[in-house]
């Protein structure tokens, strides 16, 4: 019988057969200071392209004021407990009425993470009769709630609606042969590598033809997208539209936690039946009450978006006119397209930290 662990650490993974060159500089970097444009990193000032701090929040004063009166008041332990046992309070459920209200749905369940919430969620959406119908750039989350799908599921090329409704017309005739189960199409709001937005228009205008459900995930448009901020549904015009709208606060609002809203009889399924949230604790206080705070400044502070596009386009527009490959972003998102693989994209991080003291992170991305 062959040892489990002897597998494992005979290969290490994709990333981790690097780990030995890449451990401190390329991977787990050790970034020091105050979280902000310019920080220290091994010793050198450095300009920072690479934190999820989109609208500043990370330190904005009133936000971090809100944090440590929250620490202080609770500490970390409050509330003590899973959210269905013991570990309710009201401002959790304040933070979910504002958020629904935020997102013009009915209401919302408050999720300890994004990442560990979507996968959860797609587990209590979906049963082995259900087909998810799926967008082939889907962030991880949503691929590894996939995995964890025992029925069907059915990819579509990259914001190709002629194959989405391929793939949507497979996904209709098999729930008719098996004559149980529904449908379950995911795609996100704004896609975090490309910064294309998801074609969500385009997907609810087949809602007329085809009867499915749809779950967006818009990591990268709440706080960034659409006349209030409300996200890429809001921007496309089609916010009703959507069916469950799910969020992360990593991006926009820089905290740790997530949300999913929608109409009020399907979230309380889901806040009854989504086992991240049953078999685990409860979002902490001071997340809670720093959260509001957060949220209160994306409704009430346009300035912070507004500032954020400005730059975004400056920069997008200063890198095209130089000749440089950003995609089709149409989102603050901006990737920066290069040829080479590994051993050239390395070299260049290394050349652009250490000569120009910027620091920026690198993606080995086979562009489609």
């Amino acid at each position: 019988m062959a040892d489990i662990f002897e597998r494992l650490i005979k290969h290490y993974g994709p990333i981790g057969q690097h780990r030995e060159r890449a451990h401190g500089y390329f991977a787990f970097p050790k970034l020091e200071g105050e979280i902000g444009n310019k920080m220290k990193f091994r010793g050198k000032e450095m300009i920072v392209w690479s934190l999820n701090n989109y609208l500043g929040l990370a330190n904005h004063p009133e936000a971090r004021k809100a944090d440590a009166e929250g620490a202080k008041q609770f500490g970390l332990a409050a509330p003590m407990g899973a959210r269905m046992m013991s570990g309710n309070s009201n401002l959790h459920e304040q933070l979910e009425a504002e958020l629904a209200a935020f997102e013009m749905k009915e209401d919302a369940a408050l999720l300890n993470y994004g990442y560990q919430g979507m996968v959860s969620l797609i587990d209590a959406l979906c049963s082995r009769h259900d087909v998810i119908v799926y967008d082939a750039e889907s962030h991880a989350c949503i691929i590894d709630g996939l995995r964890l799908h025992p029925g069907h599921r059915y990819v579509y090329k990259h914001n190709d609606m002629g194959d989405f409704e391929k793939q949507l017309q497979r996904a209709t005739a098999l729930i008719e042969k098996q004559i149980a189960g529904g449908i379950l199409v995911i795609t996100e709001g704004v896609f975090g590598m490309a910064g294309d937005q998801g074609k969500i228009k385009e997907i609810a205008a087949l809602k007329d033809k085809y009867e499915f459900r749809l779950l967006v995930d818009d990591a990268h448009g709440f706080g960034t997208m659409g006349k209030t901020g409300a996200g890429a549904g809001e921007q496309q015009g089609v916010q009703d539209k959507i069916d469950l709208y799910f969020s992360t606060f990593a991006k926009s609002m820089a905290s740790i936690g997530a949300f999913i809203a929608g109409d009020k009889d399907i979230i309380d399924y889901i806040r009854y039946n989504i086992r991240s949230q049953i078999f685990a604790k409860s979002l902490p206080m001071p997340l809670v009450i720093g959260n509001l705070k957060r949220l209160e400044l994306l409704r009430t502070q346009p300035q912070l978006k507004d500032k954020l596009w400005e730059n975004a386009l400056k920069l997008q527009k200063g890198l095209k006119e130089r000749g440089f490959d950003i995609g089709k972003t149409d989102s603050v998102v901006t990737p920066l397209y290069m040829k080479g693989g590994l051993e050239e994209a390395t070299a260049m991080v290394m050349d652009i930290r250490e000569n120009y003291h910027i620091f920026c992170s690198i993606i080995v991305y086979m562009k489609s």
